[in-house]
């Protein structure tokens, strides 16, 4: 790229002790057509370590499942949903609301925000793309601090 000031970026994957997972309910242009943030974070730091934006399907659990791997983590705290107890190995899974503080205030933060997240909005995206790319863009220049 001639004349642009690319900035550097690395990439560090420590070990994650325990993590926090849960889902956040959103919309593309009806409420007919769900679309959901599943994200994870660091249960000790409450950053952000992975995110899926996809159904309210298994199959989207265990891609992030599968993007959380690298880390390590030991045990996971969630809320009851199903996907968590048929994906999760019991030993390593915690449900109840009382350990998944961080990311519900998390959620909160998000659906400010986000006006596209929030739960009674007359701003929705009109495409899964423009949706995907509004979340997707904001959480990597939020949470990673990535330039967009």
């Amino acid at each position: 790229m001639q004349g642009a000031n690319l900035a550097q970026i690395s990439v560090s994957l420590g070990l994650v002790e325990a993590a926090e997972m849960d889902e956040m309910w959103s919309f593309v242009q009806s409420k007919q057509q769900q679309r959901w943030l599943w994200h994870a974070i660091d249960h000790a730091t409450g950053k952000v370590l992975a995110y899926v934006l996809a159904s309210h399907e298994d199959v989207a659990f265990l891609e992030l499942k599968a993007l959380l791997k690298p880390f390590g983590i030991t045990k996971f705290f969630t809320d009851g949903w199903g996907a968590y107890q048929r994906h999760l190995d019991e030993q390593a899974h915690v449900i109840g609301k009382s350990n998944t503080q961080k990311i519900e205030r998390k959620h909160l933060t998000l659906r400010t925000r986000i006006k596209r997240l929030a739960r009674k909005t007359i701003c929705f995206s009109k495409s899964i793309v423009m949706h995907d790319l509004v979340i997707g863009l904001f959480i990597n220049r939020y949470e990673f601090g990535l330039p967009v």
